[in-house]
């Protein structure tokens, strides 16, 4: 599949948005996190604006972004609808958690409700993310019940790393900080590493010969190309990413997103502020980098069935 920067940038900011707030909202709310109005102002704006940017992009693919709000009505049979709604739905108990956090510098009440539901929303919305892709029958790869949980877990992650460069900015980092930004980054690790292996040796859904019927009589190939230059599904569907790019491309991944960050989170907390702080932007800038190479692969090794009709052999 082709990769489109724009829903490339929505799956990564957004995911790394409600992350952040996830995380941010169970450290208040559990008491780990004093209520700093200052700190609360700046992670909340962060993971609003992240959230936002990346759902306002993902209308940037349409064909009329201006009709995305009619989405929103389709979400008994739409994982895309149920996404939109569930975004919107969370701003409710992020609003919550602003206010008490941010106006009135504690989260008791109401407003620790509004923050225990916080994460419960994000984690929704970035599973119906996940669920838009994993629902398609037609891209293999994609149709595999990792893919949602990845989604879910790589926000958490990326999430966790923003949260703790956040607070080691104020100076106050700590074990716990890192440990829930390490223990995100492992999970992550080990579900990409098994999705990886999954659709590496799992068999074709679908060759030329099951697509066509024509199995009965032997290997099937076109006799001629359907076209006399490139289509729109070809451009769209066909994309491909030689396999020595993408085993290069993968292991960048496994550096940027998963290793730089863990050394990089983990000894922070052992440093003083200063290395401690810079540290953690190594980190989070490693993250960032990762995430958006992992997404970019994520599109560019999906192989549509419509391919099997231009002489791909196998999807």
């Amino acid at each position: 599949m082709h990769p489109a920067y724009s829903i490339i940038f929505f799956t990564t900011a957004s995911g790394l948005g409600y992350g952040l707030l996830a995380v941010a909202a169970v450290f208040v709310g559990t008491g780990w996190l004093p209520p700093v109005r200052e700190l609360g102002a700046i992670i909340i704006l962060v993971g609003t604006v992240l959230v936002t940017a990346g759902l306002l992009s993902s209308t940037f693919h349409l064909g009329h972004p201006e009709r995305a709000w009619r989405a929103l009505t389709q979400f008994r049979s739409s994982w895309l609808s149920r996404e939109g709604v569930a975004a919107v739905l969370a701003y409710v108990p992020i609003a919550g958690l602003a206010w008490g956090w941010v106006r009135l510098g504690e989260v008791a009440g109401a407003w620790l409700v509004a923050a225990w539901l916080t994460p419960v929303l994000a984690a929704v919305t970035v599973y119906c993310t996940g669920m838009i892709y994993a629902s398609l029958k037609a891209i293999p790869r994609w149709h595999h019940p990792l893919v949602p949980w990845l989604y879910v877990m790589l926000g958490l992650a990326t999430g966790a790393v923003g949260f703790h460069l956040v607070v080691a900015m104020f100076g106050a980092a700590n074990f716990r900080s890192a440990g829930v930004a390490v223990a995100g980054l492992l999970a992550a690790a080990v579900l990409k590493i098994g999705y990886w292996r999954s659709i590496d040796t799992a068999d074709p859904v679908a060759t030329a010969e099951t697509a066509t019927g024509l199995g009965g009589f032997g290997n099937v190939r076109p006799l001629d190309p359907p076209h006399t230059a490139p289509n729109y599904l070809q451009k769209e569907m066909g994309y491909r990413v030689a396999r020595k790019h993408a085993r290069k491309l993968r292991k960048i991944t496994l550096v940027t997103l998963f290793a730089i960050p863990l050394i990089g989170v983990a000894l922070s907390v052992f440093a003083g502020f200063f290395l401690g702080a810079a540290l953690a932007v190594i980190a989070g800038l490693s993250v960032v980098l990762g995430i958006l190479i992992e997404r970019w692969l994520f599109f560019a090794e999906a192989v549509h069935v419509v391919t099997l009709y231009y002489g791909e052999k196998a999807a």
